[in-house]
C-alpha cells in the first residue's frame, strides 16, 4: 500500500471541496416521491458519513464492500451470523480473549462449535477438518503470544475444502497486509485500534470481495443495528490519512525495543514477529509485573491497542480475563506476561521508562 494512496483515499468526495467529510447526524432522509429514495431512508441501514469511510476502506483492503460496526466485537458478531447450529470453524489457538469469550457463547448458545487449532501444523489443520467445518478464522499474528503464520497454504485448504478464509487484521492493518487479495475471503478489524489510532473512537469493520457474500453481510449489518456512528465514522476516515506514518512509527519504536527487551536480565523472552508494533515480553520471575506496572511514568497501563500512545495490557487479568485458568495455562498466558503496543513517542523516552519501571520491580541490577 502505497502511503499517498491511503491519504488520497481518505479525503473527501464532496463535491464542496472540503478536504475533511461532512458529518451527517441525521437518522432519516426526506424522499422525492413515493416510490423514490436519494439512496438513504434510514441512517441504521446506510449513512453518508459512514458510507464515506466504508468505500474507502474497501478500496485499501481491495475488496468491493466494508461494513463499518459499533465494535470490534460487533464485527465478529456480524460474521458469526453467517453459521448456523452444527456448523464448525477451526480457530487460530492463541487468540484475543474478547474473541473466546464471543465463540463460547455462541457454542453455548446456538450450537455452532469452535475447534481451536494450531496454524503452524498444517497437518493438524487439515486432519481437523471434518464435514460440519464452514470457515478457518486466522489471527495472522495471534494475541498475545505475537505468533506469526504463514496463511498462503491454508488459502488452497479453503479452496479444496470449500471453506470461507476469516482473517482478523488488526494488528497488520490494510498497511502492511491485504489478505483478500492473496486469497481471503473476509478480513475484519476492531477499528477502534490503528485504524481509529488515536484511542479515541470505537468501532470495527468488516471487508469482502465477493458480492453474493457482501449482499448478506448487508442484510444482516441492517436487521442486526450494530453499525457505527456518523461521528465515529468521521474519525476512522481521520485515522486514515495518517496511517501509513503511524504504523511506521510504531513498527520502528517496537523493533528497536525488542531488541533492548532481549539484553535485559529481567526478560525471560521477547515474543515479537518482526512486524508492527505489536510485542509481548515475559518476564524473569524475580520480576513482578504490578511493581513494573506502577512505575511506569510515560507508557501507560491500559487495556487496547493500536493508539498513539504506548499501552501495557496484563492480559491474565485483562484482555483474557475471562477465559478459564486450564485454557490460560495451555496459551502461556500467566503472571508473567505483558503486552506491548507501542506508540509513536520518542523511542528514548519508551525504552527509558520501560527500564526504569523494570528496574524498580527488583532490586537487581539490569544489564
Amino acid at each position: 500500500m502505497k502511503n499517498t494512496e491511503l491519504a488520497q483515499i481518505a479525503l473527501s468526495q464532496d463535491h464542496t471541496g472540503a478536504v475533511a467529510n461532512p458529518i451527517y447526524l441525521s437518522t432519516a432522509y426526506q424522499h422525492p416521491h413515493l416510490g423514490e429514495s436519494t439512496g438513504y431512508d434510514y441512517t441504521r441501514t446506510k449513512n453518508p458519513t459512514r458510507s464515506a469511510f466504508e468505500e474507502a476502506f474497501a478500496k485499501l483492503e481491495r475488496g468491493t464492500a466494508s461494513f463499518a460496526t459499533s465494535s470490534g466485537m460487533s464485527a465478529i458478531q456480524l460474521i458469526c451470523n453467517l453459521f448456523k447450529t452444527g456448523d464448525e470453524i477451526l480457530v487460530s489457538f492463541d487468540l484475543y480473549g474478547g474473541t473466546f469469550r464471543l465463540f463460547d457463547f455462541y457454542e453455548q448458545q446456538y450450537g455452532i462449535h469452535f475447534k481451536y487449532v494450531d496454524f503452524l501444523n498444517y497437518e493438524e489443520v487439515e486432519q481437523s477438518i471434518t464435514e460440519n467445518t464452514r470457515a478457518l478464522f486466522i489471527e495472522p499474528i495471534s494475541n498475545p503470544q505475537m505468533i506469526e503464520v504463514d496463511i498462503d497454504p491454508y488459502y488452497i485448504l479453503s479452496n479444496k475444502f470449500n471453506l470461507l478464509t476469516i482473517i482478523d487484521n488488526t494488528f497488520l492493518t490494510p498497511y502492511l497486509s491485504t489478505p483478500l487479495e492473496d486469497g481471503a475471503d473476509i478480513v475484519l478489524h476492531s477499528a477502534t485500534k490503528y485504524i481509529g489510532g488515536h484511542n479515541d473512537v470505537l468501532a470495527g469493520v468488516v471487508t469482502v470481495n465477493d458480492d453474493t457474500l457482501a449482499e448478506h453481510l448487508a442484510q444482516l449489518h441492517n436487521m442486526i443495528g450494530a453499525t457505527l456512528s456518523p461521528f465515529d465514522s468521521y474519525l476512522l476516515q481521520r485515522g486514515l490519512k495518517t496511517l501509513h506514518i503511524r504504523m511506521d512509527r510504531s513498527e520502528y519504536n517496537a523493533k528497536l525495543l525488542a531488541e533492548r527487551c532481549s539484553n535485559l536480565d529481567a526478560v525471560d523472552k521477547v515474543l515479537y514477529s518482526g512486524r508492527t508494533g505489536m510485542l509481548s515480553l515475559r518476564l524473569n520471575k524475580a520480576y513482578k509485573a504490578d511493581k513494573f506496572l506502577e512505575h511506569l511514568e510515560v507508557c501507560l497501563f491500559a487495556e487496547s491497542l493500536g493508539g498513539t500512545e504506548t499501552f501495557i495490557t496484563f492480559p491474565y487479568t485483562q484482555t483474557h480475563v475471562d477465559m478459564p485458568d486450564e485454557e490460560k495455562d495451555k496459551r502461556g498466558i500467566d503472571a508473567h506476561l505483558l503486552r506491548l503496543s507501542i506508540g509513536i513517542e520518542n523511542y528514548e523516552d519508551i525504552e527509558k521508562d520501560i527500564v526504569q519501571a523494570l528496574q524498580k520491580s527488583n532490586q537487581g541490577v539490569i544489564s
